[in-house]
């Protein structure tokens, strides 16, 4: 066997011997790289511009086993074994392999992008070998990879573009006479002072205030008046958010860096690049994250979770809580250097029961945009009903006002709109002694605590027909977990069932 195998060689390079002299002036001048290998990958001629392109001298080629040379490796660093070598299979099966975007290993260990066609030899029908004819192809694949990252990069610009347009639908716009924020009042024109002031620089701002005072709205006006107002403004609801999704929601995170991370991820920092972040319902924040919230606030770096590179981001940092703050940093619950670099510039929204004089100007607004919305035709407010109003203490400020206003124009009949409030009576008794002690807070009992507490519930039951979970319900109005607010309904001994007219108390 070996005799004939011995023979075959011999008369394979015979054959290509007799190819390479016939063949010299082409060989020689040819562009491409060219080279031939005998029935058993053996080299048997290397043309000059083979050798430039793979750093070997044709003697030191020639008679050796191609593949092992310049093809034993792929693109990704795995082992490309020879049966699996398309140049090989052309003497084995006798078909021309055409191959696109492999890649040659050189003498001195580096590596080129080339396209190649491996071409069987016959003699006398007999399959003797194949030459192969190759281009260096490294300058159209690197154009290729530089195309493909673009069109990458449109498509990430395109998802964030999609990302911050549905975030900016989260945003409250309301008509007014500045940036939707109504009201004539001392307190209000504070307010808008304040938003004229720091609106132009780039400081962080700390809106504090009850719920439904008009915090996100206050940061609307910052951001509309700012620099930055051609950017996005990008709210983060930190009490909406599960604890250890925290730092994926701020930060984003890589693809496969934790269970059900199926693709990378921005997170709001990034979205807000160039912008603004408000984050609302700041003291929410678990203390774990507060130290890499602090980072980005002082060196605007970060890292996605479940990836090393640090990436760079230009915000603005709006944040708005109705918590104490300072209380929270006293029980070390929320760090003081954090508070301290949140609160550069404080912003304290007053509630709405110390301003009853913008509350029939809110409440005209608002049926407006009610009217509006239902499409009910035209209501109005009748001097008897802003009195009313305005004796309530609206426990949940702005938005509960909305909130009766809306079913208001629900329930009207012939024009007249219909105010359904919750104990007018008890509510303002409070809100009289509020103003009796010049409209600074009151240093209460722990009774006057307790009715404070009742009547913020019963007008939430009430506004909420008597629903405590869930969206719209009791417990979102007032800000708490709906496992809280029914432990406080059971502890004063408060009654309501859907439906009702008014909560009642347990005697």
């Amino acid at each position: 066997m070996s005799v004939h195998r011995d023979q075959a060689d011999g008369g394979a390079d015979a054959a290509f011997g007799r190819i390479e002299r016939e063949n010299q002036l082409i060989l020689r001048a040819a562009g491409e790289g060219i080279y031939g290998v005998n029935a058993v990958g053996k080299t048997t001629f290397v043309n000059p511009a083979a050798e430039r392109m793979l750093g070997w001298k044709a003697e030191e080629l020639v008679g050796h086993d191609m593949h092992s040379l310049v093809h034993h490796t792929h693109a990704d660093g795995s082992h490309y074994h020879d049966r699996e070598c398309p140049i090989y299979a052309a003497f084995r099966d006798g078909a021309v392999h055409q191959v696109d975007h492999e890649k040659f290993w050189r003498k001195d260990g580096t590596s080129f992008w080339v396209d190649y066609t491996s071409t069987p030899i016959r003699d006398n029908g007999v399959l003797i070998g194949a030459v192969i004819v190759f281009r260096d192809v490294s300058q159209r694949h690197d154009a290729d990879e530089k195309l493909r990252a673009a069109h990458q990069e449109v498509d990430r610009l395109r998802k964030r573009l999609e990302l911050e347009n549905a975030y900016l639908q989260e945003q409250i716009r309301i008509d007014g006479n500045h940036h939707g924020i109504i009201g004539n009042s001392a307190a209000i024109q504070q307010t808008l002072r304040q938003v004229d002031l720091v609106a132009p620089t780039d400081a962080t701002v700390l809106i504090t205030g009850e719920s439904g005072t008009g915090k996100e709205l206050v940061a609307r006006a910052i951001h509309d008046d700012s620099k930055r107002s051609n950017r996005p403004l990008i709210r983060v609801n930190c009490a909406a958010i599960p604890g250890d999704l925290f730092e994926s929601e701020f930060f984003g995170h890589a693809k496969g860096a934790f269970t059900g991370a199926l693709r990378d991820r921005i997170g709001r920092f990034e979205l807000a690049d160039g912008g603004t972040l408000f984050l609302d319902e700041v003291g929410e924040i678990p203390l774990a994250l507060q130290g890499k919230l602090l980072r980005v606030l002082q060196e605007g770096q970060f890292e996605r979770v479940g990836e090393a590179r640090t990436r760079n981001v230009d915000v603005r940092v709006i944040a708005a809580t109705n918590r104490d703050l300072k209380a929270q940093v006293r029980r070390g619950g929320f760090r003081e250097d954090l508070y301290f670099r949140l609160n550069v510039f404080p912003v304290e929204l007053v509630p709405l029961r110390e301003r009853a004089d913008d509350i029939p100007l809110l409440a005209v607004h608002l049926l407006r945009e009610a009217t509006k919305k239902l499409k009910t035709g035209e209501l109005r407010l009748t001097e008897g009903d802003a009195r009313r109003l305005s004796q309530y203490a609206w426990p949940g400020n702005v938005r509960e006002l909305q909130n009766v206003i809306e079913r208001a124009a629900i329930l009207a009949r012939n024009g007249r709109v219909r105010i359904d409030l919750p104990d007018v009576a008890a509510s303002a008794q409070l809100g009289r002694r509020t103003q009796a002690a010049g409209g600074k807070p009151l240093v209460l009992t722990d009774d006057d605590r307790r009715e404070r507490d009742r009547i913020n519930i019963m007008a939430a039951l009430d506004a909420c027909g008597g629903k405590v979970f869930g969206r719209g319900g009791a417990a979102e109005m007032l800000d708490v977990k709906p496992t809280t607010l029914a432990s406080r309904i059971k502890t004063l001994g408060i009654r309501f069932e859907r439906g009702a007219q008014a909560p009642e108390q347990r005697v």
